[in-house]
């Protein structure tokens, strides 16, 4: 897909773009990608709280991933991908636009952005097309939209760099596949 340039600064999505592409190729059960990609997602909802969006192959594990959230003590919070906001990132000379068309609702369009990218597989093992394909869906799909960085000491928790969400998404994967220490 091609994207049109609106924001230079809103250039790491277009490397996410190109990720999550790779990603889905390899048919994974699950795809979750963490990054630090609006300031939207901080205006929101403050600095401790990471966005969550999923696909709606994801509704179930962004779900899981939300309980887990609260009994790790690592709040995450479901945002929509709101399907109203999608002709935002339309564009007249491209596929899309890496930024909506207003200063409102960033994080749902750079979310909404990023899903564009969360497809099936095209093409067979063997290279040619595959009839499994056209009935394929694109994997489950989370998004972490996070500030990761803590502002203020709090207990467990020191001023600085931090690895917000990261606790519930361990134990999400812990659950869903089991520890890999044995």
């Amino acid at each position: 897909k091609t994207t049109e340039i609106g924001n230079t600064d809103a250039e790491g999505r277009l490397v996410l773009a190109d990720a999550l592409v790779e990603a889905c190729a390899e048919q994974p059960e699950l795809v979750v990608d963490c990054a630090t990609l609006t300031g939207a997602g901080r205006v929101a909802l403050g600095t401790d709280v990471p966005a969550l969006f999923c696909n709606d192959a994801g509704v179930d594990v962004a779900e899981q991933l939300v309980a887990a959230s609260a009994s790790e003590q690592d709040q995450v919070w479901r945002l929509p991908l709101w399907p109203g906001y999608r002709e935002q990132i339309d564009s007249k000379v491209a596929d899309l636009k890496n930024i909506g068309a207003g200063p409102y609702g960033g994080a749902i369009t750079a979310a909404l952005y990023l899903n564009e990218f969360v497809e099936a597989p095209e093409d067979g093992a063997d290279g040619g097309p595959d009839e499994a394909a056209e009935t394929a869906q694109p994997p489950p799909w989370l998004h972490l939209d996070m500030m990761a960085y803590n502002t203020g000491s709090k207990p467990g928790r020191p001023e600085g760099g931090e690895a917000m969400g990261m606790r519930a998404l361990y134990r999400l994967i812990e659950r869903r596949w089991g520890s890999a220490a044995k």
